[in-house]
């Protein structure tokens, strides 16, 4: 095993004649640097725009679209591989960059979530609920996104690949709930989405840079600055992570529990209802609060049945909500002359 990854590890390392193509493709400098800022620019507000319009229309095709558009992912590959060659200059650059990139994602969703105020349903869209409560899974697949987009620069043969690692490691979208959010003065909507966000960003940093450092890009590259910096921008990074994990440890911990929640209320709920004309539609948790939705006609089960029976499986107290919807038939009878 230790001879496979070797020799994986030797096929791909980085030589010294590879270091000025990769330099070409993250760093856009000197007469190259202008129409780069344009496109990056034109680009990133098409995808904002793309992404707002499909968060608002919970169109996961859309959305899927604005992650292949979005070029947020270059400057954050281009900061992890800067820090790598030790040089912080660039670093630093880059990092400006992805700063003015996500003011203007936010600024741009936060915008268009103004003009057409009114039109979300926060705990109904499916775009938005995925990207609010980020979980400590999220950040282990950003982790392995990260690692895998590292590698596709790295190599002009798997460079397809790359927008498949677009899609995995959403950048644009958290952001545009974030100012859809903050639009709509849903603030823990918009800390949830920039939890994301954030996790996301620090991955393709830790992870991008550690393939990347692997690979030998710091001694292909020659470089002149020595690894104190590289070794405390790292570990700053590294401190950034774990920080980022208790939250999503924590959220993860929250959902977990209320989707447990809402199985067993599901369960309760329909025993309730079992030796009635009324079957239970919905069941939505949150936190120590359950709504339930049933639908039906006739005399309804006692409301105290129902909450001793939820509270009795799920095993605890509860503040439960019950919605009935009067199940109605219209029959159009025709009569032969």
């Amino acid at each position: 095993m230790n001879n496979i990854l070797s020799k994986i590890l030797r096929d791909n390392r980085f030589l010294p004649e590879d270091v000025p193509k990769f330099e070409a493709k993250l760093f856009y400098e000197g007469a190259r640097q202008r129409p780069y800022l344009e496109r990056f620019f034109a680009l990133l507000i098409l995808a904002t725009i793309i992404a707002t319009v499909g968060v608002m229309s919970d169109s996961t095709a859309t959305v899927i679209g604005a992650m292949i558009v979005a070029p947020l992912m270059t400057p954050i590959m281009a900061t992890a591989a800067a820090l790598i060659m030790g040089n912080m200059t660039r670093a630093l650059q880059r990092l400006s960059l992805v700063t003015a990139g996500v003011v203007a994602v936010i600024l741009l969703s936060w915008l268009i979530g103004v003009l057409y105020a009114g039109v979300i349903n926060f705990s109904g869209n499916s775009q938005i609920v995925a990207r609010v409560s980020p979980r400590l899974l999220d950040l282990v697949a950003a982790l392995a996104s990260g690692a895998a987009g590292a590698f596709c620069l790295s190599r002009d043969d798997i460079a397809d690949s790359l927008p498949g690692v677009a899609i995995s490691i959403s950048l644009v979208p958290p952001l545009c709930v974030v100012g859809l959010s903050i639009s709509a003065a849903e603030l823990d909507s918009a800390m949830g989405a920039l939890l994301l966000f954030i996790t996301n960003f620090l991955s393709i940093l830790l992870a991008g840079g550690a393939v990347l450092a692997i690979l030998g890009l710091n001694s292909a590259a020659l470089n002149e600055v020595k690894g104190k910096a590289r070794r405390n921008a790292f570990a700053l990074v590294i401190v950034a992570v774990l920080l980022v994990a208790i939250p999503l440890l924590l959220t993860g911990q929250r959902v977990s529990r209320n989707a447990r929640t809402e199985i067993q209320t599901q369960q309760a709920a329909e025993i309730w209802a079992a030796n009635s004309d009324f079957e239970v539609e919905g069941v939505r948790s949150n936190d120590d609060s359950v709504y339930i939705v049933v639908a039906g006609h006739g005399d309804i089960p006692p409301f105290s049945d129902l909450v001793t029976a939820v509270e009795d499986l799920v095993g605890r107290s509860l503040n439960i909500e019950l919605e009935v919807i009067p199940s109605q038939t219209f029959i159009n009878t025709k009569t032969t002359p």
